[in-house]
């Protein structure tokens, strides 16, 4: 008889069940180090900040970096940033 077997869930669920809030708490964590992370990891990061926090001033920092780091046109990462053209 074959038993079934436990497997672990492929995606570690979140401890606080807050998958987002988690999520943008890593990306603020990889953005107040950014000389430990690469490039790609940053723009990453930076990205989730702008589409998840409600700080204008968190937000414009983080669109700073995208600027600095992102080497497509400042519109185009304006689109991908904001992809309802910020309306929620």
């Amino acid at each position: 008889m074959n038993h079934p077997l436990f497997h672990p869930p492929a995606i570690p669920t979140s401890p606080t069940g807050d998958w987002m809030h988690d999520r943008l708490t890593e990306a603020r964590s990889v953005l107040a180090d950014t000389t430990q992370h690469p490039n790609s990891l940053i723009i990453l990061a930076a990205r989730v900040v702008v589409s998840q926090t409600d700080d204008a001033v968190e937000c414009g920092d983080a669109l700073e970096l995208l600027r600095l780091l992102d080497r497509r046109p400042l519109h185009a990462i304006a689109a991908a940033a904001f992809p309802k053209g910020g309306a929620a």
